[in-house]
């Protein structure tokens, strides 16, 4: 894949294979998404904005398609096309394209497709599309320490564990402060075998 050096935040990038496909996040994907505010609040347990109900939700989009208007981060929601219905979302964030680096994360899916493989194949793409088209070095993904789910998830894809942010940044947990992992994937260990890895894991779904 040929590498670019400028990414433009305006392109409508659409990332798919034959089980996923990731479309930019749209404020009219609040009616898509709305199922999972109303009756899964669960889901945002670790987050550091809320989600849940729909003035809730409505601010979450929003604050994700202003942060694409700034050119910090890419937004997209999850369609899964084995059950033809969506999913929940995920982004690139923290983009700095000067030093080569992202962050991969506010990743969320409604319960009944955690668990399913849905979220490698949408990881295996972001992966893909970060080192090889955005020519990234480095990607980094961080969590609530106490988030056992997602860090199990992180590492299952080949993230390294890097170390532990102590009283990082706030939950919405009523003001309850966190302390976040830091895990990450370098280009270097995505192409010397991290890649094939997860590739043969996603070809099992």
């Amino acid at each position: 894949m040929a590498q670019i050096k400028e990414f433009d935040f305006s392109k409508e990038v659409i990332l798919q294979d034959d089980a996923v496909l990731l479309r930019p996040l749209q404020h009219s994907d609040i009616e898509n998404l709305l199922h999972f505010s109303l009756n899964e609040p669960e889901i945002w347990t670790f987050s550091s904005i809320p989600a849940a109900g729909r003035e809730n939700l409505e601010n979450y989009i929003d604050l994700a398609l202003k942060a694409r208007e700034n050119k910090t981060e890419f937004p997209f929601i999850v369609y899964d096309k084995k059950t033809n219905t969506y999913a929940g979302s995920t982004r690139f964030y923290d983009i700095n394209l000067p030093f080569k680096t992202l962050q991969l994360g506010y990743t969320w899916y409604g319960k009944d497709y955690q668990g399913t493989g849905l979220n490698k194949h949408c990881k295996f793409l972001m992966l893909e599309f970060a080192f090889e088209v955005l020519g990234m070095e480095r990607v980094e993904f961080r969590a609530d320490s106490n988030n056992a789910k997602s860090i199990a998830a992180m590492k299952s894809i080949g993230c390294q564990v890097e170390g532990i942010l102590r009283s990082h940044m706030p939950t919405i947990q009523n003001g309850v402060r966190r302390d976040s992992i830091i895990l990450s994937i370098l280009k270097s260990e995505w192409e010397g075998g991290a890649k094939e890895q997860l590739k043969n894991k996603i070809n099992n779904r």
